[in-house]
C-alpha cells in the first residue's frame, strides 16, 4: 500500500476530489479529509473545537454528500486548529481509538504522514497549508492504482507542495510549528487571496 497525498485552497475542490476517488472504487475505509474549519463552515454542539490549542476531541457527526462525506466530524488537531474530518488521517492524527480522542501529539498529522510513507518534507507543507486553511486529501491504494489515484488529486485546483513550500519560506517559514496559532476565518480569506483558483 502506498499514500496519495492532495491539498487543497478550496473545500469544494477537494470534496470533489473525494468523489472522484470513491467513484474510481477506492472505498471510503482508505480515504482521508482534514479540512480546516477556522472560518466556521460547521459547527458543533460539543464545542470540540475550544481544544484546538490544547488537545483533540470529536465532536457529532456533520452531514456531507455521501460515502465518506457523511461521516464528518468536528474535532481539534494541536497545531492545526478546529478540522472538519473523516477517515484514517484524521483519526491517527489525534490519537482516536474506539471513537474518543485520548489526546492529540505534537504535530499530528506530520508524524501520522510520515507513517505512512510521505516525505516529512512534504508532510510538513501539507500540515502548515491546513493550518493555514487548507484541506488535505489522502488514500492509502495498492501500488498497481498509484499513477491513477495521483492523477485523481491532482486533477482539480491541486496544490503543488514542491511550489507551496517555497511561497512559506519566502516568508521565514522553517516548518510545521504544532504550538503556533491556527489561522482565524480572517488570515484564512486572506491567505486564500494569495493563491488564484486555477
Amino acid at each position: 500500500m502506498r499514500t496519495v497525498t492532495g491539498l487543497f485552497d478550496n473545500y469544494r475542490d477537494a470534496e470533489s476530489a473525494v468523489s472522484r476517488l470513491e467513484s474510481a472504487g477506492i472505498v471510503a475505509d482508505d480515504i482521508s479529509i482534514v479540512s480546516n474549519n477556522g472560518d466556521g463552515r460547521y459547527t458543533d454542539e460539543s464545542n470540540a473545537a475550544e481544544g484546538a490549542g490544547t488537545g483533540a476531541g470529536i465532536g457529532a457527526l456533520v452531514g456531507g454528500t455521501g460515502g465518506l462525506l457523511t461521516g464528518l466530524g468536528l474535532m481539534a488537531i494541536p497545531g492545526v486548529g478546529p478540522v472538519v474530518a473523516a477517515g484514517w488521517l484524521a483519526a491517527t492524527a489525534v490519537g482516536a481509538v474506539a471513537g474518543a480522542a485520548v489526546g492529540g501529539a505534537t504535530g499530528g498529522i506530520v508524524g501520522a504522514l510520515t507513517e505512512e510513507g510521505v516525505s516529512e518534507s512534504e508532510a510538513h507543507v501539507y500540515a502548515e497549508g491546513v493550518r493555514r486553511g487548507g484541506t488535505l486529501v489522502t488514500a492509502r491504494v495498492d501500488d498497481s492504482r498509484y499513477a491513477e489515484v495521483d492523477g485523481i488529486l491532482k486533477g482539480e485546483s491541486w496544490v503543488d507542495p514542491v511550489a507551496r513550500r517555497r511561497s512559506y519560506e519566502q516568508e521565514g517559514w522553517t516548518g510545521f510549528d504544532p504550538t503556533r496559532d491556527p489561522y482565524n476565518a480572517d488570515e484564512i480569506t486572506k491567505e486564500r487571496g494569495r493563491y488564484p483558483r486555477v
